[in-house]
């Protein structure tokens, strides 16, 4: 399901707070992550907006709530909506997260580990799987960060494993939770890249975060990429095709733009010069974006 997606090169995760610096760095930034259930059942005047978008750059959906680790099967009306919006963007495919979040039908409002267990990787890629089949594109998955480890029969790399070994998705590496989780559990990077599937790796999610005085790592979306992320995505690119690199930035934005094109520009030429990425096709109701963007144009 994932060989065939194009390179879509290095983007960022949109924000309010940084459309005005996309829109002025003309092709610095190759394509955007946007937030699934900011457009999800939203009005006509936001699903414009969303077009817009999509009019200067690729657009993939990156969701919070399909909660495929809860134990009930997705909300079939959220699976068509965002089948809905996947087709509208024409996205090459979507992700969400290796977790739960819903419980019944109230949402716990946090990314939640899961128990890791063989019978639980199994359950979970058996829903992935077929929000994949509905959607019609593939879907991604992401490991997330974690601040209570409970005994599990499964290393985290060994559940990722399981998971993927029952479904086709792929796999979205955030390289930061990685890093994170490798510090705050004290466990081997290593051993994990070793232990996952790479070929799987579709995409990556890059950030920087903050340390509290005991030591403990914080994935908070602040602050520049450290340099030992930066170190795991030039290991990671020799270990694999990456079709595309995002970088994420939540909170204290800088006031320059051009730190946050620094780092897109380095992400790519970590990655290496492998692709020029594609004209967005147009869609429906709006004009052809110009041609010439991407890496090949710069």
């Amino acid at each position: 399901m994932t060989a065939h997606l194009p390179h879509l090169g290095s983007g960022l995760g949109y924000r309010r707070e940084l459309a005005d610096g996309i829109a002025a760095s003309g092709n610095a930034v190759d394509w955007l992550e946007v937030i699934t259930e900011h457009y999800l059942f939203a009005p006509p005047d936001s699903r414009q907006a969303l077009r817009e978008l999509r009019r200067g750059h690729p657009l993939v959906p990156h969701g919070l709530e399909l909660s495929l680790g809860s134990p009930r099967p997705p909300d079939p009306h959220y699976v068509a909506a965002l089948a809905e919006l996947v087709a509208e963007i024409d996205a090459p495919w979507f992700s969400d997260h290796l977790c739960f979040t819903r419980s019944e039908d109230i949402s716990v409002g946090t990314l939640t580990p899961l128990p890791r267990s063989r019978t639980v990787a199994r359950d979970v890629a058996r829903r992935a799987q077929q929000v994949q089949d509905e959607v019609g594109v593939p879907l991604i998955l992401e490991n997330i960060t974690y601040h209570i480890d409970l005994p599990n029969p499964l290393s985290e790399a060994q559940f990722i494993a399981e998971v993927m070994e029952h479904c086709t998705c792929g796999l979205l590496l955030d390289l930061t939770n990685l890093d994170i989780n490798s510090r705050n559990h004290h466990y081997d990077v290593a051993d994990f890249l070793d232990t996952i599937p790479l070929e799987r790796v579709v995409q990556v999610h890059l950030a920087g975060g903050t340390q509290d005085p005991d030591g403990t790592a914080r994935d908070t979306h602040s602050a520049p990429v450290p340099e030992r992320v930066w170190a795991l995505l030039a290991e990671l690119s020799a270990r694999t095709d990456i079709k595309a690199t995002l970088l994420e930035r939540d909170q204290d934005f800088p006031e320059d733009f051009a730190e946050i094109t620094a780092e897109i520009d380095r992400a790519r030429d970590t990655v290496g010069p492998r692709f020029a990425p594609p004209v967005p096709r147009a869609v429906p109701g709006t004009a052809a974006p110009a041609a010439g963007r991407g890496r090949g144009s710069r």
